[in-house]
């Protein structure tokens, strides 16, 4: 069925190096829209972060959406949201209580209990306080720069200094492209949000270690070869597997966005984004750089052997 699908290294000889500032200009486009979006319509924060009151309930019967929201009418809280997920059965109810303290938290909860039929079985209540959702934006700013970290010193204990920095740069053109999604989109920032975050830098950085791999290979095969042209030769012999692999991962995650409910939808739509945009700084950014910057690569690899030759 696939006999007549082949992706040959050899048949591809593109010069990424000499369209570099193409693909800078589109990275700066990108980068700016997902700034200026978040400073212009912020980000919709999700209970996670800004506090508040997340209910699942399952009832007997397919919910009337419609319904509900009118016998929640007289509910004294903030804005209350709802939301079918899973089977026609089940409901989610956020509601934003930000300024709420525990006890004026749980009486919302209370009133709505009441106000909803009897055969409904909660299945999760969950309260965040505010207090408790700011300390969760500044572990999540701390995890993703600590994966961040981790790998700039990954990549220079494994290549050299100038690889990690050029890595990180393309890393966090990535973080910014996702984190931006969510303001363009308007889609709720929680904790998923950070996961789809890291899960991006991580594919992200695979793929960029893998051309790294090669351009440290052909440096030491091709001594008098132009670093430019050596860039572009190394970006071309790997450029095979990574289109196999991102349509794999990309045709995967289009199934969860398509097949999937509007919790799935939700989750997986940033992912999926992520990892097209983490493939592409791998090509585009992250080896670009290298000749962007100048850096004398064969003067890192020549310090690189001398030091192996000098422990071996």
């Amino acid at each position: 069925m696939l006999r007549g699908i082949h992706l040959n290294a050899q048949k591809f000889n593109i010069d990424f190096i000499r369209i570099r500032m193409v693909s800078y200009i589109i990275s700066g486009l990108i980068l700016a829209t997902s700034i200026g979006f978040y400073f212009f319509n912020g980000l919709n924060f999700g209970i996670d972060f800004s506090g508040g009151t997340v209910m699942e309930v399952r009832f007997s019967s397919p919910i009337d959406i419609g319904k509900i929201r009118s016998d929640l009418g007289s509910v004294t809280a903030g804005e209350i949201f709802l939301q079918e997920f899973g089977t026609p059965q089940d409901l989610l109810i956020r509601i934003d209580q930000k300024n709420r303290t525990e006890e004026e938290q749980l009486d919302v909860v209370n009133q709505i209990k009441n106000l909803l039929n009897s055969d409904a079985t909660y299945r999760r209540i969950e309260n965040v306080g505010p207090k408790m959702g700011g300390e969760l934006i500044s572990d999540s700013i701390q995890a993703v720069l600590w994966a961040m970290l981790a790998m700039l010193i990954y990549i220079w204990i494994r290549f050299e200094w100038h690889f990690g920095v050029c890595a990180v740069i393309a890393l966090m053109h990535d973080a910014v492209a996702v984190f931006g999604l969510y303001s363009v989109f308007g889609l709720e920032f929680n904790a998923s949000a950070i996961v789809s975050i890291l899960i991006t830098i991580g594919y992200s950085i695979n793929d960029t270690v893998v051309i790294y791999d090669r351009i440290r290979e052909n440096l030491r095969k091709f001594k008098s070869k132009k670093i430019d042209a050596l860039l572009n030769l190394s970006i071309n012999e790997t450029l095979s597997r990574t289109i196999l692999t991102s349509a794999t991962t990309l045709l995967a995650l289009s199934a969860l966005y398509g097949l999937g409910g509007k919790t799935i939808q939700d989750y997986s739509l940033p992912i999926l984004i992520g990892v097209a945009v983490g493939t592409y700084s791998s090509i585009f950014i992250a080896s670009p750089l290298l000749s962007t910057f100048g850096m004398d690569l064969r003067s890192a690899e020549k310090d690189a052997e001398q030091n192996t030759t000098v422990k071996n």
